[in-house]
């Protein structure tokens, strides 16, 4: 017998019993399913077994890492559930691509026509198995048997990973006997993935689950076009360049012909940001350049190549923040906890940003604030700004999309543009890389080099950063006239080396320990390559040093 401190109350359960049987002794006291349990700060699935005196901790579905495993866990039903639907020598390939709305986008190939009928039967096969409540099963087997079972399943691209994989387990998880991998732990049974919907989109179709804050109510779906024309060309890009996965990635890392990736890349990204200033040099009305989007997303260079482009096309480009025309400190908004919300749309002043702009459009000269953060107040200097016939204002804040930051402004004269790192590689074709994760990594990075920030703090401040976005940018991103993708699909490549010796040190009873070993896991996926290879002008540059925009 064993002593378990559950919520500070001690109870003795026999050796070999599993948290499943503890977690449902317990489950009544929690709002949403219990799907994981932490022993002894030690994340574990709910089937694994007492082995010694300990402490548990549940983890549900309302938390973060409950609602990944949520989501993963459905993953595997919702491929396992196309398979059966179709038939799996009709089945070529199931891949899982990007979040749409509060879902997965997802494609078919092979002997499929993937229209309503089949949409009903895939769905039919997914509320059967929710109904059967059937084991989720894991075995770990040596990597090489892993290969060779991934070999027969017709998934090279699991195959291909594992090639590049160190370690020498893998762990394969299956419902009845259909067999996959996933990166991350999941849920014990499939009576656990009631809450889903599936639509058809575009060539493929949505599966669309809860939100963290909601988990047992699928919201409604509701297509985001923009969004997803810019996802599903990125994610051409890498299909042109033979680049689906990560085990691609590696191939090419390996065969030596990585610069040419880096370079081609880069040139795509850089056709775009030319289009771009082409398409606002053809509008000669338009004289406020409006950039948003979330942390990390490489803002500051994406401006300083867009005002490059724009030069080129025959303008004159003047940088203007919105950080600048921040309200006196005194007079910013407190949050729900007293602290200052540097982030709502009220800790900027408004109304003077409307003004100067205002006069700017009528020709007057205007002199542009500077906001001190030592002393919480706007300065004025010598900062004068008139705008001439060619001149364009390339305006940058996370408020940019949000049409009530330039109310008094006409609308004619805006041209708004949303910039995020839209991750279009993937671990594999049924494991996703969230757009997030790369972002936090380009922070971590940044964060260390340019703040002395340690990555404790820096994940420890992400889930508030997160929320921020959720408030004030992403609402807004389907107003913006164009969308651009600053992700590159070699980049966690060239983040790993970085990154990998600032997560060691995190210390393994810090509470951001658990996300500091997801991070280093996902890595471990890569072949790292060197920063040498990534021009000076790169965005990538923004995050690792050494760019030609001193940033």
């Amino acid at each position: 017998m064993y002593q378990i401190k559950i919520n500070n109350e001690i109870r003795q359960y026999e050796e070999g019993t599993t948290y499943l049987d503890i977690a449902k002794e317990y489950q009544k006291d929690y709002e949403n399913d219990i799907v994981l349990v932490m022993v002894d700060g030690k994340l574990q699935e709910l089937n694994k077994r007492i082995k010694k005196d300990c402490t548990l901790t549940f983890e549900t579905t309302a938390g973060d890492i409950g609602h990944k495993t949520y989501k993963r866990s459905m993953s595997l039903m919702l491929v396992k559930a196309i398979y059966d639907a179709a038939q799996h020598e009709n089945v070529d390939k199931v891949r899982i691509h990007y979040s749409v709305s509060k879902g997965y986008y997802c494609t078919v190939e092979g002997n499929v026509v993937l229209n309503q009928e089949f949409l009903n039967q895939v769905e039919m096969q997914m509320r059967k198995m929710a109904d059967a409540d059937l084991p989720i099963n894991k075995k770990s087997v040596n990597t090489d048997d892993a290969i060779a079972t991934f070999a027969k399943h017709g998934m090279h691209d699991k195959e291909k990973l594992f090639t590049y994989r160190r370690v020498s387990k893998v762990n394969i998880y299956s419902i009845n006997e259909f067999e996959d991998y996933y990166y991350g732990y999941m849920v014990p049974s499939t009576g656990y993935l009631k809450y889903f919907e599936l639509y058809l989109y575009d060539e493929g179709f949505v599966i669309q689950m809860p939100e963290q804050k909601n988990p047992t109510a699928v919201p409604p779906f509701e297509p985001q076009n923009k969004l997803f024309h810019v996802l599903k060309e990125s994610t051409s890009w890498g299909d042109m360049q033979g680049i689906e996965t990560v085990g691609a990635l590696n191939d090419k890392i390996t065969k030596g012909d990585v610069r040419e990736t880096v370079l081609v890349q880069e040139a795509l990204q850089e056709k775009k940001i030319a289009e771009i200033a082409a398409t606002i040099a053809s509008r000669p009305e338009l004289k406020f350049i409006l950039i948003a989007g979330p942390s990390s997303s490489g803002k500051t260079t994406f401006s300083h190549r867009l005002s490059v482009q724009l030069r080129a096309c025959g303008l004159v480009p003047h940088p203007i923040a919105v950080d600048n025309y921040f309200v006196e400190r005194e007079e910013n908004p407190r949050d729900e906890n007293g602290n200052f919300d540097f982030e709502c749309l009220e800790a900027v002043d408004v109304a003077l940003f409307n003004k100067q702009l205002g006069d700017l459009l009528a020709g007057k000269e205007v002199v542009i604030p500077r906001f001190n953060f030592v002393t919480g107040h706007k300065e004025y200097g010598h900062e004068t700004k008139k705008l001439g016939e060619n001149d364009v204002l390339v305006i940058e804040g996370i408020h940019c999309l949000n049409p009530k930051l330039t109310l008094n402004l006409p609308d004619e004269n805006k041209f708004k543009i949303y910039i995020s790192a839209l991750t279009q590689l993937n671990i594999d074709e049924h494991n996703r890389i969230p757009t997030t994760d790369g972002r936090l990594l380009r922070r971590i990075v940044r964060d260390a080099r340019t703040r002395g920030a340690s990555v404790a703090r820096t994940i420890n401040m992400w889930p508030s950063v997160q929320n921020g976005e959720e408030k004030n940018i992403f609402p807004y991103q389907e107003e913006a006239d164009v969308m651009f993708n600053s992700a590159l699909i070699y980049e966690l490549a060239v983040l790993k080396p970085y990154v990998e010796a600032l997560l060691f040190g995190i210390d393994r009873k810090a509470p951001e320990y658990i996300e500091a070993k997801r991070l280093l896991k996902f890595l471990d996926y890569f072949v790292g390559i060197g920063s040498e290879n990534v021009p000076m002008n790169s965005l990538l540059r923004e995050f690792i040093g050494g760019g030609c925009f001193q940033i």
